[in-house]
């Protein structure tokens, strides 16, 4: 990992925070340090960290909790420290969902191997639901585009004519061809109703 990140680690063990902060400041990352979840909420929204390092069980707001809180606000891959390896945390770990996790002790080479593959990853799943969320787009306007060509259509246009008619009219007004064929459609239901 080349890119110095901004990371956020909460844990109501000041030991662990200071070991943790002195492994990331010597890779020369820029770190914020919470003691319990509430101040990782915090720290959260006001330094807007790249990931967040968070110790599953700390006073006030535990750090699934605090995870939760962060990735709904704020999308950042998130890694959970904890002593404890039990399964009924390690679900509610995959439910928010947290990019990895790490047994403490935490050893230098093993943060630094799961730091780089949680942004991996993360960014990875980002790219995914963006794809998908566009293509997703596209067949919407896709659909309004054919249904409103088929209302054209009946009108006596030819296929081409009407799309043409809806590409002509979208630049010249300047917005996209899914909005005028939306005005189509709802021009057509209104002649329909009325």
């Amino acid at each position: 990992m080349n890119k110095s990140l901004r990371v956020l680690i909460a844990d109501d063990e000041s030991i662990i925070r200071m070991g943790l902060r002195a492994i990331l400041s010597e890779l020369g990352h820029t770190v914020y340090s919470a003691a319990d979840g509430v101040e990782a909420v915090t720290l959260a929204y006001r330094e807007q960290p790249d990931i967040a390092l968070l110790d599953i069980r700390m006073p006030f707001r535990d750090g699934l909790d605090a995870a939760a809180e962060i990735v709904k606000n704020r999308p950042i891959p998130i890694l959970i420290l904890t002593a404890y390896n039990e399964s009924s945390l390690l679900d509610r770990a995959a439910s928010i969902p947290v990019q990895g996790y790490l047994i403490k002790p935490v050893k230098r080479d093993d943060l630094v191997a799961q730091m780089r593959i949680a942004v991996a990853t993360f960014n990875d799943r980002r790219h995914l639901t963006e794809k998908v969320d566009e293509l997703q787009e596209k067949l919407t306007s896709r659909k309004l585009i054919d249904r409103a060509k088929g209302f054209l259509m009946q009108a006596g246009m030819s296929e081409e004519e009407a799309y043409h008619e809806i590409q002509m009219r979208a630049r010249s007004r300047r917005t996209t061809m899914s909005n005028i064929a939306q005005e189509v459609i709802d021009r057509q239901k209104k002649t329909e109703e009325g």
